[in-house]
């Protein structure tokens, strides 16, 4: 099976729309398979919150960090590009609006021509939730119930759906999106399951194959569980760029399907890495 490669983050510390669409142009070109996005509203200049991520709880960059609204900028990126497909990794579904987010990302599919791979989580920085006024106790179970709901609301009929955090009755949305694919991203708490459940990908925040190979046998666990094909669900993972064709071998054989390059990994000349990798990777 072909490894598909794809470049992340087009939407952060970009400091103007000719460099986030050249880069995502220039993706293209060179037969990457896709461009994703991150996620934050807002990045607090200090933080008690841990990022499970780094060892150090910190995420990368300073509050000042240019972090462009991941669907505008996909929607940007749809509208100048042709084939290339636009990933989420990830949004924050419980601290937002759940109907806005599901006619956003239906609109989205369907201006892209059904290019969205739309990647989902629970967030962990309670900061950014208390700034947008939405409760950071429990997320996942909000999580849950709004993952429900969007499917209701993506399936075009008229919605009925009633529970602890929504009252949703007696409309439709359109357009409709019901084969919209749901990536769920992280490796903390009960990703598994919810990949399982909810899931057509995962996204795993990891570069190191053991890490993923660990990851890939709790899904298959969760999705036994859930009575779930796991060959259903596609995985991703983060790659450094580095180590040629040795190194996606031995991530593929871990189980990833799609390797996401950070931006910075690519050196001083981004354009000049991305060719590198595409000529010693994707062309081979």
């Amino acid at each position: 099976m072909e490894m598909k490669i794809g470049i992340v983050p087009i939407n952060v510390g970009l400091t103007s729309l000719e460099q986030m669409l050249g880069l995502a142009q220039l993706a293209e070109t060179l037969n990457y398979e896709s461009v994703w996005t991150f996620e934050h509203v807002v990045v607090p200049v200090d933080y008690e919150s841990k990022y499970p991520y780094n060892p150090e709880g910190k995420m990368g960059g300073p509050s000042d960090t240019n972090f462009i609204d991941p669907l505008i900028a996909l929607s940007h990126i749809a509208a100048h590009t042709k084939t290339i497909t636009l990933g989420t990794g990830v949004n924050i579904l419980p601290q937002a609006n759940p109907l806005y987010v599901a006619k956003q990302a239906a609109s989205l599919d369907f201006v892209s021509g059904g290019r969205l791979e739309f990647g989902l989580g629970i967030g962990w920085l309670k900061e950014e939730y208390d700034a947008l006024g939405a409760p950071f106790e429990k997320r996942g179970a909000r999580f849950d119930d709004y993952m429900t709901g969007t499917r209701k609301v993506w399936a075009g009929d008229v919605v009925e759906h009633q529970s602890e955090f929504l009252s949703w009755s007696g409309f439709q949305s359109y357009p409709k999106a019901p084969s919209l694919r749901v990536v769920m991203g992280g490796n903390k708490g009960k990703i598994f399951e919810r990949t399982a459940r909810f899931g057509q990908g995962w996204f795993a925040p990891t570069t190191q194959a053991n890490e993923l190979k660990e990851g890939v046998k709790a899904l298959h666990a969760a999705c036994d569980e859930q009575d779930r094909d796991a060959e259903e669900i596609e995985i991703s993972c983060m790659w450094t760029g580095r180590g040629g064709q040795e190194a996606v071998a031995e991530l593929a054989d871990a189980g990833a399907q799609r390797l996401l390059i950070p931006l910075p990994a690519f050196g001083a000349d981004v354009p000049g890495g991305m060719q590198k990798v595409a000529e010693e990777v994707i062309k081979a």
